[in-house]
């Protein structure tokens, strides 16, 4: 199991590379995203939570995207919170890759 030693210590080794290239930041952004979970489960409360629907199914929250492209064929159907899980990953590994990438869709993203 990755302790969060061994992870800051990953992190720390990539940060003092003298010539980071791709594959260094593309590590350095896994080590973080996978320091960030792993302290979410040690830190986070047990959660319980009242749904209101005493009487009923609890409204599906399944993606309904019916597009074209590959990536929308992948997420249809599947939970919101797997989907945003995945795209909030992508976002902080091309924040750190392309910000100027990044910046453009956030752009977009509060232009509306």
């Amino acid at each position: 199991m990755i302790t969060k030693q061994d992870l800051l210590e990953a992190i720390a080794e990539c940060q003092g590379t003298r010539n980071p290239n791709a594959n260094t930041a593309i590590k350095l952004a896994a080590f973080y995203t996978i320091l960030d979970h792993l302290e979410e489960k040690q830190e986070d409360p047990p959660k319980y939570t009242f749904s209101g629907y005493s009487y009923s199914e609890p409204p599906d929250t399944a993606v309904q995207y019916n597009g074209e492209s590959e990536f929308a064929h992948a997420i249809n159907g599947k939970q919101q919170e797997d989907v945003w899980a995945v795209m909030d990953e992508l976002m902080s590994t091309i924040k750190i890759l392309n910000e100027r990438l990044y910046d453009g869709v956030m752009r977009k993203l509060t232009a509306n």
